[in-house]
């Protein structure tokens, strides 16, 4: 009796998992998930989200549902990037617990189990910390850029050593499921929502197949997506500059009016037109920053999906 009603008391899992380009790592990374998943509990999940790959990842997770009735299929109608792939699976998971996670293996599956300990404290997010990357020295050093630029320009305080592994109970995904944003990040809305937030470090392993498909261009817009639309920081630096500008432009002037009644001061066209050219750049970029902050609300205002669903496997009703 006592075995039924702890069998009833054990909470379900649903694993998000979003895929592009990675159908080299499917078959391991479903393996190890029913393995792991298996450990803590007999009623889970794990939906792969197809973002619209170019290789044949799609009919590689029709072809494991077959063999893995744990795995729910969901494709995208055409890529939507790695974050609304993340929500397109959060918005059908099933589980009391739901964990996200990379879909290459550089996230352990079995490293579930550290997060579900942890969870067991009483939090309702627990995020993996990577104590080692496994990434290229250059997109090291270039996340640490970022983390610290955004950092300085952000009321929270955000890590670079997390990434995307992470356990939420169903209060907390319920509570990320109502971010809207169309620029989405999914570190940055975790650590906004709040909760009480626990901590697994492990260390970050190397691809099981292929390589990653963030290219630089599209890591530059990534990290400019975070740094401009997640903080209102660079409008205020702008203020900050158009005042330095103006009181420097305010000094110089009385300091060349002194001069000019004192002493026979030739003409400088050379450092006029320096000083107009650096004014105009730094106006310049002052209304760029301030058009893509428009721009994007723009994109806000039209209430466009934030992804759109092309195909689902058959899935049973919910536990």
């Amino acid at each position: 009796m006592t075995d039924d009603i702890q069998q009833l008391a054990a909470p379900s899992f649903s694993v998000v998992v979003p895929v592009y380009q990675c159908v080299g790592c499917l078959e391991a990374l479903c393996e190890r998930l029913e393995f792991a998943l298996s450990e803590l509990a007999s009623k889970f999940e794990i939906i792969l989200v197809d973002d619209r790959s170019r290789d044949d990842s799609w009919k590689k997770i029709v072809e494991l549902r077959r063999f893995h009735p744990s795995v729910f299929g969901v494709r995208l109608s055409r890529n939507f990037g790695q974050h609304r792939a993340i929500l397109a699976g959060m918005e059908e998971a099933q589980g009391d617990i739901v964990v996200v996670m990379d879909c290459d293996l550089q996230d352990p599956p079995e490293k579930i189990a550290a997060l579900y300990e942890k969870f067991q404290q009483g939090y309702e997010i627990v995020v993996g910390r990577r104590i080692s990357r496994s990434h290229s020295y250059f997109r090291v050093k270039a996340a640490s850029l970022f983390f610290g630029l955004l950092n300085r320009i952000s009321d929270q305080k955000y890590d670079g050593s997390f990434g995307s592994f992470a356990m939420l109970s169903r209060k907390a995904l319920n509570e990320f499921l109502r971010f809207r944003e169309r620029d989405r990040h999914f570190q940055l809305i975790l650590s906004w929502i709040g909760f009480e937030r626990g901590t697994v470090d492990y260390e970050h392993q190397p691809r099981e197949a292929g390589q990653s498909s963030y290219t630089l261009g599209r890591l530059l817009r990534h990290a400019a997506d975070g740094i401009f639309f997640q903080s209102t920081g660079f409008l205020r630096w702008v203020v900050g500059l158009g005042l330095i500008y103006a009181v420097g432009g305010l000094l110089l002037a009385l300091f060349l009016s002194v001069r000019a009644m004192f002493d026979n001061v030739p003409t400088g066209w050379t450092s006029l037109a320096v000083l107009m050219m650096i004014n105009t750049g730094v106006v310049l970029v002052s209304v760029g920053i301030v058009g893509l902050y428009i721009g994007k609300i723009f994109d806000q205002v039209k209430e466009r999906p934030l992804f759109i669903v092309d195909e689902r496997l058959h899935r049973e009703k919910q536990w």
